[in-house]
C-alpha cells in the first residue's frame, strides 16, 4: 500500500506506527548532527523532538532531499539495518544530470564501478578499481529537462555506498545539477540545489512482514 503525508511541525511525517517512522528530509538538512554548534539542526534531531525512541537507520546526504527511515526500538532498528545490509529494502532516486541519455535497449542500465575514498579530497569518493568497495547503480530515463540540456533518470542503487549515486553518474559524464561537491563550476549553477530526491522506499515491516511502499512527489 503507498501512503500519504502529513505535515508535522517543521517535520514532515510520510508515515509512523509503534515500530517504525518515514519521514521526508528537505535539501539543505543534516540528517544526523555534524561537528561545530551550527550543523547540530538535522532530521534526526527533529524527529526525535517529538518521537523520543526514534533511532537512525540510513542517511542521505545533506543536499539530498527525499524519505529517511528511522526506527523506533532498538529491535526495530537491528531488523530495518539488516533488511538494508541484505538489500531486502528498495531505495529509488530521481535526479536532473547533465546532457543527453539514450535509453538504454533493456529499459535499465547498469552502472558496475567500485567507490572507494578519495583521501587527497576527502570527504569526496572516487572510482577506484583497485582499493575500491563494489558499488552497483541501476538507472533509466524517466524523460528530457524542460532546455534538453538536461536527462531525468530514476536512479536504483543496489548498493549504499557513500556519495554512490553522485560518483557513478561523474563516472558515466553525466553528472547531477547543482553538485557543489563533484560539478564543473558550470555544473554548479545549473541548479540552485542538487538534483537528487529520495522519491520512494519498498521493504517488510520489520514486526508485522507486512509489505509497505512509499513515495514522495519530486519538486524538480
Amino acid at each position: 500500500m503507498v501512503m500519504t503525508m502529513a505535515q508535522a511541525p517543521e517535520l514532515t511525517v510520510v508515515y509512523q506506527d509503534d515500530d517504525l517512522l518515514v519521514l521526508d528530509k528537505p535539501t539543505g538538512l543534516l540528517s544526523v548532527p555534524g561537528r561545530g554548534l551550527d550543523k547540530q539542526d538535522c532530521l534526526s534531531r527533529r524527529a526525535q523532538a517529538l518521537y523520543p525512541d526514534a533511532l537512525v537507520v540510513h542517511r542521505l546526504d545533506m543536499a539530498t532531499s527525499g524519505l529517511m527511515l528511522f526506527a523506533r526500538s532498538p529491535v526495530a532498528q537491528r531488523a530495518l539495518s539488516l533488511a538494508f545490509a541484505e538489500r531486502r529494502i528498495t531505495k529509488r532516486y530521481v535526479a536532473m544530470v547533465v546532457g543527453h541519455l539514450a535509453t538504454p535497449a533493456q529499459e535499465w542500465g547498469v552502472i558496475d564501478l567500485p567507490i572507494g575514498a578519495d583521501w587527497h579530497q576527502r570527504p569526496l569518493r572516487k572510482i577506484d578499481h583497485q582499493l575500491g568497495k563494489a558499488s552497483v547503480t541501476r538507472w533509466r530515463v524517466l524523460g528530457s529537462g524542460p532546455d534538453q540540456r538536461a536527462t531525468r533518470l530514476e536512479l536504483e542503487p543496489e548498493t549504499g555506498r557513500s556519495h554512490q549515486l553522485r560518483v557513478h553518474l561523474l563516472a558515466l559524464g553525466h553528472p547531477i545539477l547543482g553538485d557543489a561537491l563533484y560539478g564543473s563550476p558550470e555544473v554548479q549553477v545549473m541548479a540552485t540545489r542538487l538534483m537528487l530526491h529520495a522519491s520512494s522506499l519498498a521493504f517488510k515491516h520489520p514486526v508485522s512482514k507486512q509489505p509497505l511502499q512509499f513515495a514522495s512527489p519530486v519538486d524538480f
